[in-house]
This record gives C-alpha cells, sequence and structure tokens, in this order.
C-alpha cells in the first residue's frame, strides 16, 4: 500500500499556532487515515493530544461532543467509523489496557487513537501510525507522524 502524498507534510513534521488551525489540520489528516488502525499521540502534557483527536474525530464523521478521556480512561464515538480513544495516563500497567476490554469492543471499520502510548506498548499491534507531538516557540505544536513500514 502506498501511502497518500498528503501524509508527507505530517512526515516531514508540521507545526500549528492555534487549536482552531490544529483541530482544521486534524481533520484533513483523517481523510488519509486508514480503518482499522491505531494512531497513538505522545507528548508532554499540555501539547494538543485532545485538540489534535478532537479535529480528527470530526473529520471521520463525528459531530457530538468530543472530549479527553483522562478520567473515564475510554470514550468511544460512531461517526464513518467506530472510534475508540484512550488516554493510557492514569494506567498503572499495560494489563490495565485490557481491563478495558478495547479488541472485544471493536467493530470494523474502527480506528483506536491511545494518548500516553508508551505506558501500553506491549498491548498495541506493531503496525501503529506514530504521532510526536511537543510545544516549540511562538506557542507552537510540532507534529511528527511516523507510519508504520509498508510491506
Amino acid at each position: 500500500m502506498a501511502w497518500p502524498s498528503e501524509l508527507s507534510a505530517w512526515t516531514n513534521g508540521l507545526t500549528t499556532y492555534s487549536g482552531e488551525e490544529t483541530e482544521r489540520r486534524a481533520y484533513e489528516l483523517a481523510a488519509c487515515l486508514p480503518a482499522n488502525t491505531v494512531l497513538t499521540l505522545s507528548g508532554d502534557l499540555g501539547t494538543g493530544k485532545t485538540t489534535f483527536t478532537r479535529g480528527l474525530v470530526r473529520g471521520l464523521g463525528v459531530t457530538g461532543d468530543i472530549t479527553s478521556p483522562s478520567f473515564a480512561l475510554l470514550n468511544t464515538y460512531q461517526g464513518a467509523r467506530q472510534i475508540l480513544h484512550v488516554d493510557a495516563y492514569r494506567l498503572k500497567d499495560p494489563a490495565g489496557f485490557d481491563d478495558l476490554l478495547i479488541w472485544d469492543l471493536v467493530t470494523p471499520p474502527w480506528n483506536l487513537i491511545v494518548e500516553w502510548p508508551e505506558r501500553v506498548a506491549s498491548k498495541l499491534p506493531p503496525d501503529v501510525w506514530a504521532m510526536k507531538i511537543k510545544v516549540v516557540a511562538n506557542q507552537g505544536h510540532h507534529f511528527v507522524l511516523q507510519l508504520p513500514t509498508q510491506a
């Protein structure tokens, strides 16, 4: 499978300077995200993971409220696909991911978005799309997408 050329901005690194711009760009990225794919979001607190997710989930056709699953650990949405959004920050160990029953809940087409994936990495498939996010100068948020190795 060849990756769409629209992904090059993300794989080369893309910087946004407002929440609205982050949401808009993530909304556009949704068209490139294959169904039945895990997208991980890594970055410190306040880097824009939930803002990014809100735009992406809107791009996948969800119209209702989109909130952080920080306390619930898992939010599910239904749009063009089933979207499961996990915040693993409060999980004590990877076994806590199993308690969420993610792989029992998913029905194709789906996407799983995981914040703080380093806490549950052993429970994720090897072919994830990995987004690294950091705050940069001038209140920017810099995003770099690492795609799985193509077969």
